[in-house]
């Protein structure tokens, strides 16, 4: 399977970022590629480096919102699946951090809710949004089946483990992270989550400073494979770029009989894993 990721620098407004990515697939498809993934609230800036009340202003509904409405008109004139990661407004005062997974004709197969929110400088997400709460959902899509985890949901071993268990074959995991401790973290946790649940990773990250605080976005995206091996060369950490690669999904069923994780686990013993 052919699949593609974005990593992109703010424009400025809305409009020329969404037409931006979606030049972005239109080329992609060209390309030869079936599924594309885009960066956390990939239409906005990231916003969450400030605490203030005007930055609703960037939440829509999903799926029902004009960028959705958008992702799966070129969802369905490229043929490609599209995870498209939005600021959501789910009614009155309850606001998430979203990305929707549309299927390769436009249909808006669900949508994925951030679960880990951070709450630090530079990152003040929980002045706008609510922790997840729709579960880890795979989605059976026309190029296999896709799971979405988002920036800071990567520390967390558990969902990735749920994606794995719930038949994930790639997931995409959009992310908006700056200069500092992370740098090195980026190349180290998501290839240890996909050898430890014998997947594909997506990873994508945002580039270059913003409109709002200085955070550094380092770009430096890649796709990773069940061997936790970068597929390609990982993009830039200072620009855009558009990031095509080519993923033997043969692999994943070859590596989960060679080290048989799965069948190892021994969830009779883990129950205290969850407790408070």
């Amino acid at each position: 399977m052919r699949a593609a990721l974005v990593q992109a620098t703010w424009t400025g407004d809305t409009e020329s970022m969404i037409a931006k990515h979606e030049e972005h697939a239109r080329e992609a498809a060209r390309q030869g590629a079936r599924i594309i993934g885009f960066q956390e609230v990939f239409n906005a800036p990231y916003f969450c480096q400030v605490q203030d009340a005007e930055h609703y202003r960037w939440a829509e509904p999903v799926p029902d919102g004009p960028t959705i409405g958008r992702m799966s008109e070129l969802a369905r004139r490229t043929g490609m699946v599209v995870v498209a990661p939005v600021f959501e407004r789910d009614g009155s005062g309850f606001y998430y951090n979203t990305a929707a997974v549309i299927d390769a004709d436009g249909s808006v197969l669900g949508t994925y809710r951030k679960h880990h929110i951070p709450q630090l400088p530079g990152f003040w997400e929980k002045f706008y949004f609510r922790p997840g709460n729709l579960g880890w959902p795979v989605f059976d899509t026309a190029v296999g089946k896709v799971g979405v985890y988002i920036c800071y949901d990567r520390h967390f071993p558990e969902g990735w483990r749920a994606l794995g268990l719930g038949g994930a074959q790639i997931v995409y995991n959009p992310s908006a992270t700056s200069r500092g401790l992370s740098s090195y973290l980026w190349q180290l946790e998501q290839p240890a989550a996909a050898v430890a649940n014998a997947y594909y990773v997506a990873a994508i990250n945002r580039v270059g400073t913003e409109t709002y605080g200085d955070n550094d976005f380092y770009g430096s995206s890649y796709f990773v494979d069940p061997r936790g091996q970068f597929v390609g060369e990982v993009a830039s950490d200072k620009e855009e770029e558009l990031v095509v690669r080519d993923l033997d999904l043969g692999r994943i069923e070859e590596v989960r009989r060679q080290w048989a994780f799965y069948r190892g686990r021994r969830p009779d013993a883990y129950g205290k894993l969850v407790q408070p």
